[in-house]
């Protein structure tokens, strides 16, 4: 078989390949009036990126994770707030065994700045930490009355990963324990400006209210009509047990004295309980004992018959006849009965003769 020659560069076919591209680059280049109307036509037509395109500069990066040992609804609360906050980040379980100092290391592994750390205890108690990791402060609070997305099915809605307001009620400017909480709640909640996974929109706010000396959470979406709020959820309350100068430690800034921890506030519904049944019992032993007691005589009191009207005196009838014997009148059929069936029986022994 005859091996195929090859063509050669210099050969015709090539020259007349390279004398066409040398045609093409040799015309004359467009008009400067042709190139801005072709420039705004492909505008005309382009779609719309997004609406940021600024730098992303805060780059506040916060630690969503819990402790073992956490119930189906603390676990719901934690991906609610997942998903109301594009810039966390989240974590296997960490052991209870584990000292908390520990945190700070894996917020260094994760790159986070900030911290939330939900910690259950008795598979009933639920405490949630807010920390500024690594240098401090922090704050410990017992969370009470929590309902997620899921459980409150309410009618308001907004865009994922979009940014919140945040209001504060004007309580938290009055005492420098509630203004240093409203700072740590500012960085944590507050979602970066042009983050790259938060949209540009404002559609909900974050609600902070002081009352009964707890911090109450509500988020409400911002109807565009008229500004209106409608709940979408979740809810929880706060109550603020201490504030540390350090990241999950160190010394104590303040502590609430109006804080009573659950096992305390459960003891005193038991001891009331108790107190009830006790109460009870005393009650029944007062009353058996007043049953077993000899009945007092209470002497006669003369002044009793005073305002007693004296009945009227009868006559006294005296009987000389010994009265009638009453007649009973069962005996009396009893024995007519009797009779009879006796006359019967001699009657029937005689026929039978």
């Amino acid at each position: 078989m005859a091996v195929a020659k090859r063509k050669r560069r210099g050969g015709p076919a090539f020259q007349a390949k390279k004398l066409k591209r040398n045609e093409k680059d040799a015309k004359t280049p467009a008009k400067p009036s042709d190139v801005a109307e072709e420039a705004a036509e492909e505008e005309r037509d382009r779609i719309p990126g997004p609406v940021c395109k600024g730098k992303w500069k805060n780059k506040e990066r916060i630690l969503i994770f819990s402790s073992r040992g956490i119930n189906f609804r603390t676990r719901h609360l934690m991906q609610d707030l997942r998903m109301l906050m594009p810039h966390s980040k989240a974590d296997t379980k960490m052991d209870r065994k584990d000292k908390l100092f520990v945190i700070n290391e894996v917020c260094e592994m994760k790159n986070c700045n900030k911290c939330i750390y939900f910690e259950a205890k008795k598979k009933q108690d639920l405490y949630m930490w807010l920390s500024n990791s690594p240098h401090g402060p922090s704050a410990k609070f017992l969370v009470q009355n929590i309902h997620t997305l899921a459980e409150l099915k309410m009618t308001g809605n907004c865009l994922k990963g979009s940014r919140p307001l945040l209001s504060f009620d004007p309580a938290f400017d009055e005492l420098p324990h509630f203004a240093l909480l409203k700072e740590l709640l500012i960085q944590i909640f507050s979602t970066p400006r042009y983050h790259p996974k938060s949209q540009p929109f404002v559609d909900h706010v974050f609600t902070f209210t002081i009352l009964d000396n707890r911090i109450w959470f509500r988020n409400f979406q911002i109807i565009e009509e008229d500004a209106a709020l409608v709940e979408i959820g979740p809810r929880f309350v706060l109550n603020l047990i201490k504030i540390f100068q350090g990241s999950f430690g160190g010394p104590t800034l303040y502590e609430n004295p109006h804080y009573q921890s659950p096992n305390m506030h459960r003891r005193v519904i038991r001891s009331i309980t108790a107190a009830k049944y006790r109460e009870k019992q005393q009650v029944k032993d007062v009353q058996k004992l007043r049953k077993k007691e000899p009945k007092t005589i209470l002497p006669h009191d003369p002044t009793a018959d005073v305002f007693v009207i004296p009945a009227e005196e009868k006559p006294i009838e005296i009987q000389w006849v010994k009265p009638e014997p009453k007649v009973d009148l069962k005996a009396r059929k009893k024995r007519i009965y009797k009779r009879q069936r006796k006359m019967k029986q001699k009657m029937n022994s005689g026929n039978a003769k």
